[in-house]
């Protein structure tokens, strides 16, 4: 039966798990919610991370699916290594329900932008792995917002931090049409060996990888490891990468209408 086109295209965005106090929560930032609705022209529809969701009836409905950053890593056991520090936060539901999604997207070829974790979460999905500790490795910056100084405002935590140089041919290059872009950078943890089939989309100047994008992915894939989410209604380069993103939905939605 073809699909009723009265809506924009629908964006799942898996969300967080968090305790408040001895309550557990979903939890999904505004920003991530307003870029999908805002910036993209699409429908965010929060997705619960349990591990125990039917990925397929999701995304039987879904026309996209953005993977969002997190305060919680990604479990080094998926990618053979131990906890490196045991006082950052982790999410073991989330992991449960946003690895096997991401193979099952790349699978079906299903528009896919993701941020941060997200971009992480890709790599490790499809069998590479992080650097826990970025700012600890020789000849190698400090990636951690603000440089990881205590009690700084969120606003400091993500303001521009260092350019990236984006590759020539490749997807985020079609999207900018520059060599070259000033991002934010609060993240501690990043690719160290990339999964097969990732194509290196942008480096920071200290050579750590910036954006990737899936060779074995049929349709739109972009993932950064910046938050182009961050002010996205004030940033123009934020802004042409949510609207390609939401151009890849709305044809993936045009195709399921006519099929």
């Amino acid at each position: 039966m073809p699909v009723a086109a009265k809506h924009p295209p629908l964006v799942l965005i898996p969300c967080d798990n968090r305790m408040f106090g001895d309550v557990p929560m979903v939890v999904l930032y505004n920003r991530y919610f307003d870029a999908v609705r805002d910036q993209a022209g699409c429908l965010p529809i929060p997705l619960p991370c349990t591990g125990k969701e039917d990925l397929d009836a999701y995304l039987s409905i879904a026309d996209g699916v953005m993977l969002t950053g997190s305060p919680a890593n990604v479990h080094p056991s998926h990618f053979g290594q131990n906890v490196h520090d045991e006082s950052l936060p982790l999410d073991a539901m989330r992991d449960a329900t946003t690895l096997p999604l991401i193979r099952r997207v790349v699978e079906l070829g299903m528009p896919l932008l993701a941020i941060c974790r997200g971009l992480q979460e890709i790599n490790v999905a499809l069998g590479g792995s992080l650097h826990q500790a970025i700012q600890e490795l020789p000849g190698r910056d400090d990636h951690r917002g603000a440089r990881g100084r205590a009690g700084v405002l969120t606003p400091e935590r993500y303001a521009p931090a260092h350019p990236v140089a984006i590759t020539s041919g490749g997807c985020l290059a079609a999207i900018l049409g520059r060599d070259e872009v000033v991002v934010n950078s609060v993240h501690g943890q990043g690719i160290d060996r990339p999964a097969e089939g990732v194509r290196v989309e942008a480096l920071a100047p200290d050579g750590q990888i910036e954006a990737i994008s899936l060779a074995a992915h049929s349709g739109f894939s972009l993932a950064l490891q910046w938050h182009p989410e961050w002010r996205a209604s004030e940033d123009a380069t934020s802004q042409k990468i949510f609207a390609a993103f939401g151009t890849a939905c709305q044809q993936w939605r045009a195709a399921r209408s006519a099929a």
